[in-house]
């Protein structure tokens, strides 16, 4: 039986009053764009972020620790130029070549979220 899925969102968590140093990284570094949230969800802090058929939430959370192993896998169309691009910016960009039929790599975001980041191998 299947029941029609698909990804609207996936939500990350900032430090609180971390949203300027989250645009910076999401929105400076990575290219997106950040999307008003309801007025009601605004107050508790965080944004909201889309490009091309990705969403991601940032929402605050007091006490923090960000995963070792969790994280959103992102495709990506020029996966070299956005690692150069995280490279340039001061972001650790880990290459992995154990995911067979892909080429991907690791990155943190400012508060230590892991990000994976890939596109098919050719």
């Amino acid at each position: 039986m299947t029941f029609g899925y698909g990804l609207h969102h996936v939500q990350i968590a900032i430090r609180p009053a971390a949203e300027d140093a989250a645009r910076a990284f999401y929105v400076g570094v990575l290219g997106m764009t950040e999307v008003p949230k309801p007025p009601d969800l605004a107050r508790r802090g965080g944004l909201w972020l889309r490009t091309d058929a990705l969403e991601i939430h940032l929402g605050v959370e007091p006490g923090l620790v960000p995963s070792e192993k969790a994280h959103p896998g992102i495709l990506v169309d020029d996966l070299d130029g956005l690692a150069a691009a995280l490279d340039a910016a001061g972001h650790a960009v880990e290459w992995d070549g154990l995911f067979i039929g892909f080429r991907r790599f690791y990155a943190r975001d400012p508060f230590g979220n892991r990000l994976e980041f890939l596109s098919p191998a050719e």
